[in-house]
């Protein structure tokens, strides 16, 4: 049984990942087709390294296409939008399995693409896309990329493990590219939040984009910092970091969701800076740009209204963690599933159990 993950982008692996685990444990041959980054290159080899992948490299979008039409696939896992997947051979199954739980309206426009069935993270959004697209196959299966955190492999990092002080508590602050809170941050965020061990997990696109060029100055900033850590873009995946942490800090981020599903404490940022084609009169694009659920589970977490209440917030949140504990578990069940550590067994069984077309 040959299958292929498509990686446009590496932050679709820690969702891939835990699937393959459980297929390869059937006897399947998972593979991975990366696409040439240019400059980037030698980042993609070094999580081709690190996690030991056996890779495709195609240099497009339409030459992934072609390969997929000519190689012997049985199942095509996709993480994102493509409009010839209904053109491939009939004895091609395609499967999405979205790599966030995120608020972006597209978390559903993604199902134009017409694959063969949609894993989806637990009952509300499984009905709600069923109700958009009535001809489509969708799955709960619950959510795959969390189940890592939940099977016991990582209990034992530490926060000295990146160079912290294990006798502190520890923020996560993972703000999302945009729009995103981290230029609304004072220059002294590390020295104000002296007392926590701070561990940056920006957005890959902070990282590598030049259009987030003052993000990333910001970010390095407060990395000489004693008491930060700031991963840099060859570590793709947050868990590790959300296993260490006490409270989170974020934005308009999918990573709100999965750390409440970890039943930890959340931070929101309500405050984060917009381009100009999205302010005044132009706003109404920010509304289209993110889904409802933005606000419709508002209150999973703690609200900072500005940078200057952050602090306070958070103080709060790591005196009183079981606050927000309620709607997490409400929430988590809507928008994630059951959290089980058993997603990637039940998408794998699906598989598994589905191959011919």
């Amino acid at each position: 049984m040959n299958i292929y993950f498509d990686v446009p982008e590496l932050y679709y692996l820690p969702q891939y990942l835990p699937v393959a685990v459980e297929l390869e444990k059937a006897g399947a041959k998972c593979t991975y087709v990366f696409y040439q980054k240019g400059l980037r290159e030698q980042q993609q080899l070094q999580v081709i390294r690190d996690y030991g992948l056996r890779v495709v490299w195609v240099s497009s979008e339409s030459e992934a296409k072609t390969f997929y039409l000519e190689a012997e696939v049985s199942w095509l896992i996709i993480g994102g939008y493509h409009d010839w997947l209904s053109r491939l051979s009939k004895n091609t199954k395609t499967a999405l399995l979205s790599h966030g739980i995120g608020p972006k309206a597209c978390y559903y426009t993604v199902s134009d693409a017409k694959p063969s069935v949609r894993f989806v993270e637990g009952p509300y959004r499984t009905q709600r896309l069923q109700g958009l697209y009535p001809d489509q196959v969708f799955i709960d299966t619950g959510y795959a990329k969390l189940d890592p955190a939940l099977s016991g492999d990582m209990n034992g990092l530490k926060p000295s493990d990146y160079g912290l002080d294990d006798s502190k508590k520890t923020i996560l602050y993972a703000p999302t590219f945009y729009p995103s809170s981290i230029e609304c941050f004072s220059k002294r965020f590390a020295q104000e939040f002296s007392e926590y061990n701070i561990i940056l997990k920006p957005h890959y696109f902070s990282l590598v984009s030049e259009k987030y060029q003052k993000q990333r100055q910001l970010l390095e900033l407060w990395a000489k910092n004693h008491n930060v850590y700031l991963a840099d873009e060859n570590e793709v995946n947050i868990l590790p970091f959300m296993v260490l942490s006490d409270v989170l800090i974020s934005d308009a981020s999918s990573t709100l969701f999965e750390f409440a599903a970890l039943d930890k404490p959340v931070v929101w940022c309500d405050f984060y800076k917009l381009r100009w084609g999205y302010r005044g009169l132009f706003k109404f694009r920010f509304r289209e740009r993110m889904d409802e659920d933005l606000y419709k589970y508002a209150d999973i977490a703690a609200h900072a209204k500005s940078y200057k209440e952050l602090k306070s917030v958070v103080d709060s949140q790591m005196m009183n963690p079981s606050e927000y504990q309620q709607p997490r578990k409400e929430y988590t069940l809507a928008l994630a599933g059951v959290v089980d550590g058993k997603a990637s067994e039940r998408i794998a069984h699906y598989m598994l159990n589905n191959e011919s077309s």
